[in-house]
C-alpha cells in the first residue's frame, strides 16, 4: 500500500471510530441548559480524550489493515481467494 492510500485509508478510519468513541463515558446533563434549552448536551465533553482514544483506536486498526492488504491472505493470485479457473 502506498503512502497517499494509507493516508486516506487511516482518514476514513478515524473518522468512523470518532462517531464509535464519541458517546462513550459521556453524562447527558438531566436539566435544560440556560442558554440554548438543549438537553442532549453532554456535562463535560472531554474532546481532548475523545480524540486520543480515537487516534489509538484507528493506529491500531490501521496497523491491522495494512497487515492485512499486504500479506498474501487475502490475495486473488494465491491464498484463499485464489481464482484456479
Amino acid at each position: 500500500m502506498g503512502w497517499f492510500t494509507g493516508l486516506i485509508l487511516f482518514v476514513l478510519i478515524w473518522w468512523t471510530a470518532l462517531f464509535a468513541v464519541l458517546p462513550l463515558g459521556q453524562r447527558m446533563r438531566p436539566e435544560a441548559d440556560e442558554v440554548s434549552g438543549v438537553r442532549g448536551l453532554p456535562e463535560r465533553p472531554r474532546i481532548g480524550r475523545v480524540v486520543l482514544i480515537t487516534t489509538i483506536v484507528s493506529i491500531v486498526l490501521w496497523t491491522g489493515c495494512d497487515l492485512l492488504i499486504s500479506s498474501s491472505y487475502l490475495s486473488f493470485r494465491h491464498g484463499i481467494l485464489a481464482f484456479d479457473g
